[in-house]
């Protein structure tokens, strides 16, 4: 039983470090996106739009038209329009 143990023992430290490793990578790439994010701030350009159309991007069609729906609805709901 033991030596089972051990298997599962080196098994789960594989998975350990695996997942250490991508979050370390995780890391170094959140940092380099912000290095881009303070050259694009450098430059000039508006950030904040720059995020929204890095997130539209990320949509298709017909799911931003739909986002787009709910919330014309809100704001009218709230005398916004």
């Amino acid at each position: 039983m033991n030596d089972a143990f051990n298997v599962t023992a080196d098994e789960l430290r594989q998975f350990i470090e695996r997942i250490e490793q991508f979050e370390a990578e995780k890391k170094d790439i959140g940092d380099q996106i912000k290095e881009i994010y303070a050259e694009i701030k450098g430059r000039g350009f508006d950030t904040k739009a720059i995020r929204k159309i890095v997130s539209l991007r990320k949509k298709d069609a017909q799911e931003r038209q739909e986002e787009d729906a709910i919330l014309e609805v809100y704001m009218s709901a709230l005398g916004m329009q």
